[in-house]
């Protein structure tokens, strides 16, 4: 299985927001969304970087009450790592435990066309899992 089967299960729609935008816009853009994650765009287009809770509760850790107005860009994870539509679920999982990260923006020929969080991820891998039980289920009991 792979990230395309994904993202055409859950679609492509990728929450952005743009660097000069504050983290009080941010985690109002969260909360309304019930995410973790914010892909961090001028153009919705490009990965900037990436915005996470993570990220939020650092600098509120430094800053205190000031985060809030600060902005984005100044907050935000800028060395992203990307997936494809192609990369293998299996692939992704190990990835995303080594590094300690989330989420994975979905980029197709430099372009932004999709995220898939380690929730998408399990779900993916468990959905598997149970159609298999149930196929060898089926199989031993129709013998």
């Amino acid at each position: 299985m792979n990230v395309e089967a994904i993202l055409k299960s859950k679609g492509r729609s990728v929450a952005t927001i743009r660097p000069q935008e504050t983290i009080g816009d941010a985690v109002k853009a969260l909360r309304a969304q019930n995410i973790g994650a914010l892909v961090v765009s001028e153009d919705g287009e490009s990965v900037e970087g990436i915005l996470s809770e993570r990220d939020i509760v650092h600098a509120l850790a430094d800053d205190g009450g000031r985060l809030l107005s600060a902005s984005v860009e100044a907050v935000m994870t800028r060395l992203v790592m990307t997936c494809e539509p192609a990369d293998s679920i299996s692939d992704l999982m190990a990835e995303m435990t080594h590094h300690r990260v989330r989420h994975f923006p979905v980029v197709c020929g430099g372009r932004l066309c999709g995220i898939v969080s380690i929730g998408d991820l399990v779900k993916s891998r468990l959905d598997e899992i149970e159609y298999e039980a149930r196929s060898l289920r089926s199989f031993i009991l129709g013998c």
